[in-house]
């Protein structure tokens, strides 16, 4: 989404709905979309929004070749599909995206409430969704813990007290951080000497991509920030507006030092910065990563010693759906769980709710290396077909119960997201 086109809309004063929807009707004018990936046939059709991290081809094909429905996917840039979610909930049946944007979605009318027993495997998800902790000894983090906004409340909110219907389907997840080209920055210490700070050092001034989206962006600034000693937060996932101020003050100063590259608005482009040797660390997720190795680029993905900025997969309902379209989308989303697909982006980093479904879909090699963090016993294959994860590597961070277990901040949109809206969009203009 090109923030620019938000200007001249005062957030502070205007209705929340009516912002949400004005402001992705004004973004999606001048975007276009990317083209669809469609088959026909005479089953029911369902649309999915979504982006390029899980709408993939090769899912696309084994959900047709294993359900009887036509599935279309729509691709695009995360704030892109937000903005097309929020101000034509119509042009879609499914959207996939991360926990941050439900909020959003929930609070413009452009999802509906999923019935539990509707989801064949429920019962299966286990407790990180559930209770925001995927041990006893996990830290929680800060900001959105999915838990928060998973169950639909009595009144109508979103909550942590479960209830028989949720804003969505929790599905794919990972905890993110920053890649770096480890040919040219000195390789780390898990946990010890890799730093949010990184993406501050002025070693590497000129050499430093974000990623544009200021529910994600923000928290990669503000851990940043706060690693490297400059802003201390009473609560990160919940700045408040002194604090907002002093963060973008400093991050404008980096901006003005040309400290920053640019920024990116989608996976291919993070991959093409650094294959390209534009930039030397960056915002980065998993997918990209595994893509640049399998591409001879040498990526590492940080474990940074302050913890992880963590996400939730969100599988939601358009508030427009409807009838067949209804029941084939359900089975679309009971089919995500069902245990192909979750080994599926599995290969990309990414995990499913209900591994064990997934992991005889998964060879004993691959189990090992992605969820249980032990040394790769040969050599991995990535989605792309490319070999990914070269024999006797392993995943840096540790096993998934260790990465969720060192989580500082979930993606959140904050009460004070308007706000930051606005410095955002002031820092992409200067930046671009």
């Amino acid at each position: 989404m090109q923030i620019e086109q938000l200007e001249g809309v005062d957030v502070l004063s205007t209705d929340r709905r009516d912002f949400l929807k004005q402001s992705a009707t004004a973004a999606i004018a001048t975007l276009g979309f990317p083209a669809i990936l469609s088959a026909k046939n005479r089953y029911p059709t369902i649309r999915v929004l979504g982006t390029h991290v899980t709408l993939q081809e090769k899912i696309r094909e084994q959900a047709l070749k294993d359900l009887k429905i036509n599935v279309e996917f729509y691709p695009g840039g995360s704030a892109e599909i937000l903005s097309k979610a929020i101000a034509s909930p119509h042009s879609f049946d499914i959207y996939e995206q991360w926990s941050n944007s439900t909020r959003i979605l929930w609070d413009s009318g452009a999802i509906q409430a999923l019935d539990i027993d509707k989801l064949k495997y429920w019962n299966e998800i286990n407790n990180l969704p559930k209770t925001g902790k995927i041990s006893p000894n996990a830290k929680e983090g800060a900001g959105d813990v999915p838990n928060k906004i998973l169950y639909v409340q009595k009144d109508g909110s979103l909550g942590s007290i479960p209830t028989d219907k949720i804003s969505f389907m929790p599905y794919v997840h990972n905890v993110d951080s920053f890649g770096y080209n480890s040919s040219i920055i000195q390789e780390g210490i898990p946990y010890e000497t890799e730093s949010w700070a990184w993406l501050l050092d002025e070693k590497y001034k000129g050499r430093v991509a974000i990623v544009n989206d200021p529910t994600i962006g923000l928290f990669d600034l503000a851990l940043a920030a706060s690693a490297k000693g400059i802003i201390k937060f009473k609560d990160i996932g919940n700045m408040s507006i002194q604090e907002i101020d002093t963060l973008f003050d400093i991050i404008y100063e980096y901006k003005e030092k040309e400290h920053f590259r640019g920024y990116w608005n989608s996976v291919p482009h993070s991959i093409d910065l650094m294959q390209n040797r534009e930039v030397d660390i960056e915002s980065m997720f998993s997918p990209a990563v595994s893509s640049l190795n399998g591409m001879g680029t040498p990526c590492l993905y940080g474990a940074p010693k302050e913890g992880y900025r963590a996400w939730y997969g969100v599988m939601s309902l358009s508030s427009e759906t409807r009838g067949e379209q209804k029941d084939a989308a359900y089975e679309y989303m009971n089919w995500w769980l069902s245990g192909w697909a979750g080994a599926f982006v599995a290969r990309q980093g990414y995990y499913i709710s209900n591994p064990q479904r997934s992991k005889k879909f998964m060879t004993h090699a691959e189990w090992n290396y992605w969820y249980e963090g032990k040394v790769a016993s040969q050599d991995l294959f990535g989605t792309d077909g490319r070999i990914s994860v070269k024999r006797g590597s392993f995943r840096r961070g540790g096993s998934y119960t260790k990465r969720f277990e060192n989580v500082a901040v979930w993606n959140t949109v904050m009460p004070n997201f308007d706000y930051t809206l606005q410095k955002w969009q002031k820092l992409i203009r200067r930046i671009n």
